[in-house]
């Protein structure tokens, strides 16, 4: 017990030693993949951040992460006539909260960069809604386009508050003694399949039109609404989506780091002051 005691106060005395509170924003791209696109970075939207990290020793930082971002996907990209004939189109606005552990390959108190990985836990607000043929925003969940919710269906309808696991990695510039630069992705590992409110089978429509109504049947099957598509909705259970395509979301882009001054010697912006800033230091 004596032992462990003194492991832990070694471990704070080291924190303590080289830590360093930083402030950041990111900004970028944002991208989902699942079932309604094609390849990587199609229908890319916007993505800003801001962040809160600390340096636990010179390799490691933790980091907490606020961001607004919002995903797309539709059919009518999709090179397959099949794809494009399905109709499906969606978007959503994201909100995230972050908490990450990086992990440096160099030392940027001696390099000028590092390569840099990271993961850690997230909890996300997402919301998707798509457009009817006369141009109005319908919010899919509340419909229960797959039939969640409705008796005798097994699924519930799909929260909207959700946890996530974000990953990633990137490389990181010193640009001065106190201004860094990363230039990173990050996937964002999901709990559902419905970020884009597509996923498995058709629900009988006649129990769709009679707990949720006309507008439920008609943006769950939208092949009607296309040249040569078929006018008749499909029997209970035919397929909609492929759970094999899961969805996950993805951010891209920079992030401007400012490492706020120390009111000690210690801590990386005190040792980068004796040394003379990255005028004057060694780098390996």
């Amino acid at each position: 017990m004596q032992r462990v005691a003194l492991f832990v106060f070694a471990f704070f005395v080291s924190i303590s030693s080289y830590g360093q509170w930083q402030l950041g924003l990111f900004g970028g791209v944002a991208n989902y993949q699942g079932d309604l696109v094609e390849k990587a970075y199609q229908s890319s939207k916007g993505v800003f951040g801001i962040s809160a990290g600390y340096q636990l020793s010179r390799r490691i930082n933790l980091r907490a992460g606020l961001s607004f971002a919002k995903v797309a996907g539709a059919d009518s990209l999709n090179k397959k006539a099949d794809f494009r004939l399905r109709n499906f189109s969606f978007q959503t606005p994201i909100t995230e909260f972050s908490l990450i552990g990086e992990f440096h390959s160099f030392d940027l108190e001696q390099k000028r960069w590092s390569p840099y990985i990271f993961g850690g836990v997230a909890v996300y607000r997402f919301n998707p809604y798509s457009f009817d043929q006369a141009g109005n925003q319908v919010y899919l969940q509340p419909l229960g386009t797959e039939g969640q919710g409705l008796p005798g269906n097994p699924d519930n309808p799909y929260a909207l508050t959700q946890f996530a696991i974000p990953f990633g990695g990137g490389i990181k510039f010193n640009i001065t003694d106190r201004i860094r630069l990363g230039l990173e992705v990050g996937l964002r590992k999901l709990f559902t399949d419905y970020l884009d409110d597509v996923s498995g089978n058709y629900a009988d429509a006649t129990e769709l039109l009679d707990f949720r109504g006309q507008r439920a049947v008609d943006i769950s099957y939208r092949e009607d609404e296309v040249p040569g598509g078929e006018p008749a909705y499909p029997l209970k259970g035919e397929q909609r989506g492929s759970p094999k395509y899961k969805d996950y979301y993805y951010f891209s882009g920079l992030h401007l780091i400012f490492l706020l001054p120390e009111g000690r010697d210690g801590g990386v912006g005190g040792r980068a002051a004796k040394k003379g800033g990255y005028g004057c230091p060694t780098v390996f």
